[in-house]
């Protein structure tokens, strides 16, 4: 039935030379290295690390490179590759307490923190005015500086005066969460498995449902308790040592929002939380992922969940990029037999609209149908 499309091997081969041309650009122009893509934009790889799921700052820009800088293919690139890669164990879970030296670290509930705030690198006050070439670095101020003390969470300082929800269940011992790379998603989830899937989650999916969350749409309207970036350590469990050795360091941004508080039903009132953690520097996606996840507790607070955000299924069955992608784009495949029997169809219903009288009999049978398309195709 899909004979006309053989025979369009030469075609696609042309079409996979033309896109290397323009991907390279004019010949006379120096090829932009890979480094040069994973040192200047980090937020970029970092984005591409998390959606795609892999740490690898090296990968994730020559996957941006190949992409041509179309950020979801390039996140479908490391996806694929990450398929290939052996699974040798399981790391210790991270312990994001343990950023002293964070990069940047602020909140907007508290003015005064353990700790200090720090600015770091951030494009919140900068002027968004075009410039013909990149700023120049300066030399680091004290901001800069490391911390002389330690930085507690700000929501372990209200959690001391029980101002805020417990941070996890200690009732359920703490199991370990289901890992959506290798088992199938099943509703309704845990909050550790809808955390899997908001951190791989489309950026830009996210900002919108968490935008609407604030617009009413899920009636969130938080504080950004607080966020930071920095780099923690990593430890790999290996049974034959007895011990976990560290394998080295990743960029985190982690993001806690303090939310409305509830209470009632015998429980003192207490604000809640959302949380959200990424690779890299990626701001942005963090807050969107606490706002998102916070309207997905609603059940746990007896809410109304009567908007998108709140509603498990819709949030987690459409945040990944790469599914979306693949089931929007494969409409430009060759769709001839399936348009032929819509077609044959639609004349089938005109025939009977335009003449009332006409029997199910005259209308095209399969067999006849069949040959229709297959002259169509």
């Amino acid at each position: 039935m899909y004979v006309a499309v053989k025979g369009g091997e030469k075609a696609i081969a042309n079409a996979h030379r033309l896109l290397a041309a323009r991907g390279r650009g004019p010949a006379d122009t120096p090829r932009i290295r890979h480094d040069q893509v994973r040192d200047q934009l980090g937020v970029l790889i970092a984005r591409v690390m998390t959606e795609g799921s892999l740490y690898d700052p090296d990968l994730a820009a020559m996957a941006v490179l190949q992409a041509q800088g179309d950020v979801l293919e390039a996140i479908t690139l490391l996806r694929s590759y990450r398929t290939t890669l052996p699974r040798f164990g399981t790391s210790e879970a991270l312990d994001t307490s343990a950023l002293p030296a964070a990069d940047r670290r602020i909140s907007a509930a508290f003015k005064d923190i353990p700790g200090g705030q720090r600015l770091g690198a951030t494009f919140d006050y900068t002027h968004r005015l075009l410039s013909g070439s990149a700023p120049q670095p300066v030399p680091p101020d004290g901001d800069d500086a490391a911390p002389s003390e330690p930085m507690p969470r700000v929501t372990d300082v209200l959690g001391a005066s029980a101002l805020i929800e417990p941070d996890g269940d200690a009732d359920d011992g703490d199991p370990d969460p289901g890992d959506l790379t290798r088992e199938p998603t099943v509703f309704p989830m845990t909050r550790a498995e809808r955390l899997q899937a908001l951190s791989r989650g489309d950026e830009g999916f996210l900002l919108a449902l968490g935008y609407s969350t604030q617009r009413g749409y899920g009636n969130t309207h938080p504080f950004a308790g607080e966020i930071r970036v920095g780099e923690v350590e990593v430890e790999f469990d290996a049974p034959e040592i007895g011990h976990p050795v560290p394998i080295g360091r990743i960029e985190l941004t982690e993001c806690q929002m303090i939310n409305q508080f509830v209470g009632g039903g015998g429980r003192e009132p207490q604000f809640t939380r959302g949380y959200g953690l990424v690779f890299g520097r990626s701001e942005r996606k963090a807050m969107s992922m606490a706002l998102v996840d916070r309207a997905l507790r609603a059940d746990e607070f007896a809410e109304r969940a009567v908007s998108p955000a709140q509603d498990e299924e819709f949030v987690i069955s459409h945040a990944d990029n790469v599914l979306a992608t693949g089931f929007v784009e494969h409409l430009k495949l060759p769709h001839y037999v399936d348009f032929q029997a819509e077609l044959m169809m639609l004349r089938g219903l005109r025939h009977e609209f335009d003449d009332p009288a006409a029997s199910a009999d005259h209308l095209p049978t399969s067999e006849h149908t069949g040959n229709d398309m297959e002259v169509g195709a």
